[in-house]
């Protein structure tokens, strides 16, 4: 089970990643739900993997620097594997939840009669 959460919590970082590569770590955090420890342990855990990098961005007018996360094609990839991961198991427990109705239809028509 733990290892399914970790892949959940490091899906969602891949997606917010790929979705807005110069959010802060901070903002990050707080548009997923982790606390800021619990994010930093996940992208450490993905840039171990080399599935995402920290590239140094400088603004040469204002001398400022700033940090952007990049999804490596590694990356990528373990997030389209970890999409269809996901979805199938959906669509399982959509098939289950439908099977439940269905037989839960079925014991009430058969009440009635």
């Amino acid at each position: 089970m733990k290892n399914e959460e970790q892949f959940e919590d490091h899906f969602k970082v891949l997606r917010k990643i790929n979705k807005d590569p110069n959010i802060s770590q901070r903002k990050m955090a707080k548009d997923l739900g982790f606390s800021l420890g619990k994010l930093n342990y996940c992208l450490k855990a993905l840039k171990k993997k080399g599935f995402v990098k920290l590239q140094n961005f400088k603004d040469k007018k204002n001398k400022f620097k700033y940090f952007q996360h990049v999804i490596t094609p590694r990356g990528i990839s373990h997030r389209l594997s970890l999409t269809v991961y996901f979805m199938k198991k959906k669509m399982n427990e959509f098939d289950e939840l439908k099977n439940e109705i269905e037989t839960e239809n079925k014991n009430l028509n058969n009440e009635k009669k």
